[in-house]
C-alpha cells in the first residue's frame, strides 16, 4: 500500500469516527469468506456500517483527534480488526450475538466505545446487547413521569364510583325507615 492509499484509509476512517459516536472493534480473523459476506449482509440491513482496516491505520486516525477517550482501545488493535459503525449502540451487538449462534462464537467482540464508555473484551458483548436507546430511555421516563398521574386519576374515578354506588344503594333504605308511604289507602 502507497503512503497515499494509507492517507486515504486513514481519512475515510477519521470521517467513520468523526461520524459516528459508537463502533465496535471486532477480530474476523477464524470467519470463512461466505460468513463474512452474511455479516456484512446483516449489518446492511440494520444499517451498520462495517469496515476492515489494518490496526495501524485505525491508530493513526484515532490518535489524530488527541482525545483520551481513545485511550483504552488501543490495546485492542491487534489481529484481523473489523470495525462496525452504527447510531445506534446496541445494534451491532444484538447483530453479533444472532450471528454468533451459527458461527461458533464467531467474530470476536474486541472492544467497542459508546458514547465516551469503552467496553474491553468478549465478556462485555452480553452488557453491551441490554444497553437501551435514547428513545427506550425516554419512554421509561415518561412512563415514571405518567404513574402518579394515572394513580391519581384511578383513585378519583374510584372514589367517584364508589359514592355513586352508596348513595343508590342507601336510598331503599332511607325509604324503608321512613314508614309506609302516605298515598295508599289505609286498611279498615
Amino acid at each position: 500500500m502507497t503512503p497515499a492509499q494509507k492517507n486515504d484509509v486513514i481519512g475515510v476512517l477519521k470521517e467513520k469516527f468523526a461520524q459516528y459516536d459508537n463502533f465496535y472493534i471486532t477480530n474476523t480473523e477464524s470467519l470463512t469468506v461466505a460468513q463474512v459476506s452474511k455479516l456484512r449482509r446483516l449489518c446492511f440491513e440494520k444499517n451498520v456500517e462495517i469496515k476492515v482496516a489494518k490496526n495501524t491505520l485505525i491508530k493513526k486516525a484515532l490518535e489524530s483527534f488527541n482525545d483520551d477517550k481513545y485511550t483504552g482501545i488501543y490495546e485492542s488493535l491487534s489481529g484481523v480488526t473489523a470495525l462496525m459503525f452504527s447510531e445506534f449502540p446496541k445494534e451491532p451487538a444484538m447483530i453479533l450475538t444472532s450471528f454468533r449462534k451459527t458461527n461458533k462464537d464467531r467474530p470476536i467482540l474486541k472492544a467497542a466505545l459508546i458514547g465516551s464508555d469503552v467496553f474491553t473484551g468478549d465478556n462485555e458483548l452480553v452488557n453491551l446487547t441490554k444497553i437501551k436507546t435514547k428513545n427506550e430511555l425516554i419512554g421509561e421516563v415518561i412512563g415514571l413521569l405518567q404513574s402518579p398521574a394515572k394513580r391519581v386519576l384511578a383513585a378519583l374515578l374510584h372514589h367517584h364510583e364508589s359514592a355513586g354506588t352508596e348513595t343508590a344503594t342507601d336510598a331503599p333504605a332511607e325509604a324503608a325507615a321512613e314508614g309506609p308511604a302516605t298515598d295508599a289507602p289505609a286498611a279498615e
